[in-house]
């Protein structure tokens, strides 16, 4: 799934808006992003553009985190 979010600022006051996208509709969400860009650059108070994805087949758990105990990676030096 995707997400949009972004900014309109009208009379000094700023309100948060957003908007849902299907997984298979990362093309509607960049659409969406592209023609808000447009007319914060024709004028209009939009901004903080920003998209977020979440994806059900993630292989980690999202987020930062200790490694699980068994994680025994190391960095190879010469």
């Amino acid at each position: 799934m995707y997400m949009v979010y972004w900014t309109v600022v009208e009379n000094g006051e700023a309100s948060a808006r957003g908007q849902e996208f299907a997984s298979s509709d990362m093309t509607g969400a960049m659409k969406l992003m592209e023609d808000l860009r447009t007319r914060q650059r024709a004028g209009e108070g939009i901004c903080f553009v920003a998209m977020s994805s979440e994806n059900p087949n993630s292989v980690g758990h999202p987020g930062v985190a200790d490694p699980d105990p068994d994680y025994n990676w190391k960095k190879r030096r010469k």
